[in-house]
């Protein structure tokens, strides 16, 4: 089994996410804590400007996006598996709402000062204003709800995932964990840290238990690295091979072609490089780095925009 990096901080929801899924198919991993908001000197060598948090790195391919850490981790370990037959498919739906629309619900809700004074504990007033103004940065014109309205679209969502257990089963999906329930998860720990605005859990007796039941999943404590000795384990090491048949193209490129990959959605910067894997849900790009070397960055499709760049 090669190294696993997890690029990450403490208290990031997505995170999180990610940590739930290495404890729930026993991986052992490698940490790297990463700042919190911009700039992020030792994780740019690997991204190429990509700053969304986590980042999954094995050597010299750098994972952007928990949807294709995701599947990473379930190619690496297939059991047990994030897609158990026959809810795959539905996981995965289920998953992407639960990422793009109950997370986004839950952010305005859990920053009110109520919920940011929990939140962001231990910061100084100058690292809590720059907090705020990074992701204000981030989310640039991307639109979140009113709290009014974030509060009672979240409570209605809680009620239907309540609703979801209410057969029995222990996860949400059926008998088995699956992708789905760790992407719902990290919304609810987000809140359950809000320690004055958690009490919107109370009225979910069965989501409650079922948190429980996700926060049990244990396998040891990951061993600390620096993040020298993370761009260390990539400089100089060959990529993992893939197979680069299954190209599919929508934007009239080939491979080799220098391309931009951008999120679509909010953090919107660029990464640039050699397109090397483009598959039906997957973008991959070459990119050298002084301190990193060659590097494979990739990316999920669905979520991210490829565009070619004109070299002459």
């Amino acid at each position: 089994m090669p190294d696993i990096i997890l690029h990450h901080y403490e208290s990031s929801p997505f995170s999180e996410k990610v940590r739930r899924i290495l404890a729930y198919k026993k991986l052992d991993w490698l940490s790297v804590h990463i700042p919190r908001v911009m700039p992020k000197p030792d994780l740019m060598p690997l991204t190429g400007g990509y700053r969304r948090t986590p980042v999954l790195q094995i050597g010299a391919d750098v994972y952007c996006d928990t949807a294709l850490i995701a599947d990473v981790l379930d190619r690496l370990q297939p059991e047990p598996s994030l897609y158990p037959a026959p809810v795959g498919g539905m996981s995965r739906i289920l998953a992407q709402w639960a990422d793009a629309t109950l997370f986004w619900t839950a952010v305005p809700y859990v920053f009110q000062p109520a919920g940011a004074k929990s939140l962001l504990a231990g910061l100084s007033p100058e690292e809590a204003k720059a907090f705020g103004a990074d992701r204000a940065a981030m989310r640039g014109s991307f639109a979140t709800l009113p709290v009014p309205d974030a509060m009672i679209a979240l409570a209605e969502y809680l009620r239907r995932l309540d609703d979801m257990l209410a057969g029995g089963s222990p996860y949400l999906c059926g008998a088995q964990a699956s992708i789905a329930d760790f992407s719902v998860y990290h919304s609810l720990w987000f809140i359950a840290r809000a320690k004055d605005l958690a009490d919107i859990l109370d009225d979910t007796p069965r989501l409650l238990a079922w948190m429980e039941r996700i926060a049990e999943m244990q396998h040891g404590a990951p061993r600390q690295i620096s993040a020298d000795e993370a761009l260390q384990m990539a400089h100089g090491v060959e990529p993992a091979p893939f197979d680069d048949a299954g190209f599919v193209d929508a934007h009239g490129v080939v491979l080799g072609d220098t391309v931009a990959i951008t999120p679509t959605d909010y953090a919107l910067d660029p990464v640039v490089g050699e397109l090397v894997m483009a598959t039906e849900n997957e973008y991959a790009v070459r990119r050298g780095d002084a301190r990193a070397g060659s590097v494979i960055v990739h990316f999920p499709r669905v979520g991210f925009a490829l565009k070619r760049i004109d070299n002459q």
